[in-house]
């Protein structure tokens, strides 16, 4: 239920030590930063192509040019090492590694890559990497996509790639980031590339991202360096029912395993939930899970990565409400197959530039839930972020206030959580720079560095000075 204790965290009135060793980092994502989006051999991204979908992306915007990051890589590493970041989370562009999702590796994309670990190693700087945040080659889509269970054996080629060229270097990997936008978002209510609307499709990709990850695994372990660590990301929604009733209740449980047990079922378990199957049975029969796939998802890991926003917040209805209130974009294709009974609302209080409550309460609670139900797994925030209008001053500086208590009210949470016992590693700010913010293009702004796209000028924000001390010192000042 909705309670007032819910809707703000108290502010911090004492500094807070972090554990020694706890990592400080900061994250972007190939196709929100790079650009270069021809160069050197990289083919179209599912991405590229429904950027340039006439109304897909607010003010026709592209990730074509970024915030160039290709080019000004040199300079961004700097500027973490200005900021005292430990380590660095980015993603490989798969279409920059392998262009068409098939036969051999571009040594010029991997070179690019190879040269930032490089830097980062030499600044000091932890490089941590994703092999997949939403990147896929368009002619793998054009094959059908993560539906098809083809597109989950070319990944394991392309991680034997990518381990292949950064495994002597790279500790940190992390096979997936967010595979439920990817699933539901991009093939339920197609808000997300390619922009498809079928709900057994996104089904069908979630249990292929699943064997993905799976076979990912193996091909890291049997070429990186002995004490690598592998992880997934998830963006496991911290969903809390509008009211006590029963139905409200039922309606927490379906969406936990759309949203969260269809992953941490094989992934963690080795087994998708009895009650995901039956809420999905008038869909399919899940007949694309073979022997073996789940055998094979379940491997080993050794930390889960979490993103944590905002919480979600669900009722039950007669199936007459829209699903729009979801925090997921607007479509008349829902993300939530099986889930026709379920309402989403707007969560109390203050909100970011995307609309999404700031509630730092469910970012604790996840972590103790997370904590409960995979006791032995270690933890690691690796998306915590807010957008809002930033902007230049006449003086060139950009102060950004909420920001700063967004992130700290989520570090205390976070702090508080580890106090009660859960084992949380590390923290990634959302994210270095301003950048592509998918369907909403440019517009959006979550970087603790400030992006003037025209001239591509980064400037610190008064968040990102603030954050680089926290890094510095591992200890949270008070309000």
């Amino acid at each position: 239920m909705v309670t007032a204790a819910h809707r703000t965290a108290s502010a911090p009135d004492a500094p807070r030590t972090f554990p020694k060793g706890f990592l400080w980092g900061s994250a972007t994502a190939s196709y929100q930063v790079e650009g270069a989006a021809g160069e050197d051999g990289r083919t179209p991204s599912i991405w590229d192509t429904y950027a340039r979908t006439p109304g897909r992306v607010r003010n026709g915007d592209t990730g074509d040019i970024a915030t160039d990051h290709y080019h000004r890589r040199s300079e961004d590493v700097a500027l973490m090492a200005e900021l005292g970041l430990g380590a660095y989370r980015f993603s490989l562009a798969w279409p920059r590694i392998q262009p068409t999702g098939r036969g051999p590796a571009v040594q010029k994309g991997l070179d690019f890559y190879r040269r930032l670990v490089d830097e980062l190693l030499e600044k000091g700087i932890q490089p941590v990497a994703t092999l997949y945040h939403w990147d896929l080659p368009q002619e793998l889509e054009d094959a059908g996509g993560w539906p098809e269970r083809a597109t989950a054996e070319r990944f394991a080629e392309y991680a034997a790639f990518a381990a292949d060229a950064l495994g002597d270097r790279v500790k940190t990997w992390t096979t997936l980031n967010e595979p439920w936008c990817s699933a539901f978002l991009g093939y339920g209510s197609g808000v997300h590339a390619p922009g498809r609307t079928d709900p057994v499709a996104a089904l069908r990709a979630a249990h292929h991202l699943n064997l993905a990850h799976g076979l990912a695994v193996e091909a890291l372990r049997d070429r990186v360096r002995a004490d690598a660590q592998v992880s997934v990301t998830l963006n496991i929604h911290h969903v809390r029912p509008l009211t006590a009733s029963d139905g409200d209740a039922d309606a927490v449980r379906r969406i936990d395993a759309l949203a969260n047990r269809v992953f941490t079922g094989p992934m963690l378990n080795g087994a998708y939930p009895e009650d995901l199957l039956k809420d999905t049975a008038e869909l399919t029969d899940w007949s694309f899970v073979q022997d073996g796939d789940l055998r094979q998802a379940h491997q080993p890991l050794d930390f889960l990565g979490v993103n944590y926003y905002t919480p979600t917040v669900v009722s039950e209805t007669d199936g007459s409400a829209a699903h729009t209130s979801d925090g997921h974009g607007n479509s008349a294709h829902s993300p939530w197959p099986g889930a026709d009974r379920v309402a989403f609302h707007q969560p109390p209080g203050a909100t970011t530039a995307m609309g999404w409550a700031v509630d730092p309460t469910g970012l604790y609670d996840l972590l103790r839930r997370l904590s409960a139900d995979f006791p032995r797994l270690p933890l690691v925030i690796t998306e915590n972020g807010a957008a809002f209008d930033d902007y230049a001053d006449p003086e060139g500086r950009v102060n950004d206030p909420a920001r700063i208590a967004y992130v700290r009210d989520h570090l205390a949470a976070v702090h508080r959580a580890i106090l009660d016992g859960s084992d949380v590693r590390g923290y990634f700010l959302w994210s270095l720079l301003d950048n592509f913010e998918w369907a909403h293009g440019y517009s959006k702004r979550f970087g603790a560095v400030y992006v003037d796209y025209p001239t591509g000028t980064r400037i610190p924000k008064a968040s990102a000075r603030w954050y680089s001390e926290v890094a510095r010192t591992g200890v949270l000042p008070g309000a």
